[in-house]
């Protein structure tokens, strides 16, 4: 089995002291592990968490093993718009300046559903939400740069147990398509890549990069909708690791990476992958960055269209 990728160690003791770093789903999973890794190096964390009292735990958690972090919990909750402008405004109120954004949290595989704004749970969650956060965070990541944008995805935007990933412009939200979980969570994530595509030819020239990320098979909550977490995280464990499930400090070397590294910038719009499951299995070792083997991914014309619709869906446009 491949090695998983891990980031430099001189990496991981820059200096962050003065940099600000927004987070979300930061209280639990890779997010924790990035969030803490940021204001371990002195950063401070902006904790974007749908569930307040758990952020605020789980900065506790941070602050006693790192005397001076520096981190703040915001209330977010990506499948409501108004909670999203409401964390925007809170995060720009304190910060007019922001070194990077790392668009981390969401879910996966979910029942048929929708959020309080009527999209598909999943494309609403994953990626809708965190276009308006974007959006609504620019001002300050521009003012702060050079600044970094960072979407999670996943190997699964090329196929999801079997469903290849494409978007649908025309039913976005499976209102005409028979619902299927992993054919929705395959869109969202493809989603996530095409966003950082078509925000990254957007921003040229202004100091922001973005970039999208695969973390790798994680053990997080994120399984929650496929299997029991008890599952995951006891019956199955080795089992799992042995299939290549690694644990959160290694999924959370791709986003590092990716909001750290200096030559970042100079693939703005790029797939960084760590070890995944692919179409084409030469591409199952992963790449800072690499290539994805899904057609899709490389339909700027879908990309540019996907993104003028997601703005005014959120109210943008």
């Amino acid at each position: 089995m491949a090695k998983p990728h891990m980031c430099p160690p001189a990496l991981l003791e820059k200096d962050l002291s003065g940099q600000t770093f927004v987070v979300t789903g930061a209280n639990s999973g890779i997010g924790f592990i990035t969030a803490r890794q940021l204001a371990s190096q002195g950063a401070t964390v902006v904790m974007g968490c749908r569930r307040p009292e758990d952020g605020e735990a789980r900065a506790q958690e941070i602050r006693d093993g790192h005397t001076g972090a520096t981190l703040e919990v915001v209330a977010l909750d990506l499948g409501d718009l108004a909670s999203v402008r409401a964390c925007a405004e809170s995060v720009l109120k304190s910060h007019d300046a922001l070194t990077g954004l790392i668009n981390n949290a969401g879910v996966m595989n979910t029942p048929e559903g929708k959020t309080s704004d009527g999209f598909e749970t999943q494309i609403g969650v994953n990626h809708l939400g965190h276009v308006l956060l974007t959006e609504l965070l620019l001002p300050a990541l521009k003012k702060g740069h050079p600044a970094r944008v960072v979407n999670v995805s996943s190997c699964f935007h090329d196929q999801a147990m079997g469903r290849d990933g494409v978007i649908d412009l025309d039913d976005l939200f499976f209102e005409t398509r028979d619902y299927d979980g992993w054919a929705a969570y395959a869109q969202s994530k493809l989603a996530n890549l095409l966003h950082a595509k078509a925000l990254a030819k957007s921003l040229e020239g202004t100091g922001v990069t973005a970039v999208s990320v695969h973390p790798g098979w994680v053990r997080t909550n994120l399984a929650r909708h496929s299997m029991p977490l008890w599952v995951q995280n006891y019956i199955m464990r080795p089992i799992l690791g042995l299939m290549g499930m690694v644990e959160p400090w290694v999924g959370a070397q791709t986003s590092l990476y990716a909001a750290l590294a200096d030559d970042v910038p100079e693939h703005a719009g790029a797939y960084y992958s760590q070890l995944g499951v692919y179409r084409d299995k030469s591409c199952n070792r992963g790449g800072w960055p690499m290539k994805s083997p899904n057609p899709a991914a490389h339909d700027e014309a879908t990309a540019d269209a996907l993104y003028d619709k997601s703005r005014a869906l959120v109210g943008l446009a």
